[in-house]
């Protein structure tokens, strides 16, 4: 029973360590270019999402006083 668990494990890691070896890399160059455009979308959308935010709660604000 302890030699079947150590197998499967010993299977486990070398078929991890394969695996391991079909990674392809990004370059620093790519990797760059990648964040730089996360951060950038990132920034964008949330500017968006405030901009849309205060703009819904001048709305509401704006409906609220007028029931009133």
């Amino acid at each position: 029973m302890a030699e079947e668990k150590e197998s499967r494990l010993r299977s486990f890691f070398r078929g991890v360590k394969v695996e391991w070896g079909k990674i392809i890399w990004p370059s620093k160059n790519t990797l760059a270019k990648q964040t730089g455009a996360v951060v950038v979308v990132s920034v964008i959308l949330s500017a968006i999402i405030a901009i849309l935010d205060y703009l819904m709660k001048s709305g509401l604000d704006k409906l609220l006083t007028i029931s009133l």
